[in-house]
């Protein structure tokens, strides 16, 4: 999948800013694609010369006048044609599971610390898509939510990236005790020789 489709995605939730489209990213498209604000900033032009989006400047007074987009006719057969094709196997690129690889015994306090703050990052996220969560169902359960709102996929694409982070958080938790586990009986068996 191209950033392009990402951006026109998130667009069609309605007229956005590239600021206003960043922060948009950040908490509801950052669940399955990401992408810096300069890399956003660059889409959205190349998607207004290809006359996918169509831009406006917004007058302000007291801030700087600003540039809002908002899908084209041709965008949205863009979006509706990509939608229709057959989603491509995702593949894993995972540094720290390179890390894991290649980790021999001295390495694993080191790995430790990575997953560590791997769990500690999958439970911020998982924290504020349970915010997000929340906001969407706005004190609604989600059977009168899914029932009654008009666009599914901003939940669905949540419930994934929730699934997600509650995945990893259960996978760093078993790999930590499996390598404490380790240093354990590392620690015990060189204690052992020293008293030999």
């Amino acid at each position: 999948m191209a950033l392009r489709h990402a951006v026109l995605a998130a667009l069609s939730e309605g007229e956005a800013s590239g600021y206003e489209l960043s922060k948009n990213f950040d908490v509801s498209v950052a669940n399955f694609w990401s992408a810096t604000p300069q890399q956003l900033y660059r889409e959205l032009e190349r998607l207004e010369a290809d006359g996918l989006l169509h831009g406006r400047v917004v007058e302000q007074q007291r801030r700087p006048n600003k540039r809002v987009f908002r899908l084209t006719d041709a965008g949205r057969a863009e979006l509706r044609a990509f939608v229709a094709q057959p989603a491509r196997p995702t593949a894993i690129r995972d540094d720290l599971l390179v890390k894991l690889q290649a980790a021999d015994t001295e390495d694993l306090p080191s790995v430790r610390n990575a997953l560590t703050s791997r769990l500690e990052q999958a439970r911020d996220k998982l924290a504020r898509y349970d915010r997000l969560r929340d906001a969407l169902l706005d004190g609604r359960d989600e059977d009168t939510y899914l029932r009654d709102t008009e666009r599914i996929g901003p939940y669905l694409t949540l419930l994934g990236g929730r699934m997600y982070e509650q995945q990893n958080i259960s996978w760093c938790t078993t790999v930590l005790g499996l390598l404490d586990e380790r240093m354990q009986g590392q620690h015990t068996g060189a204690s052992n020789e020293e008293r030999t």
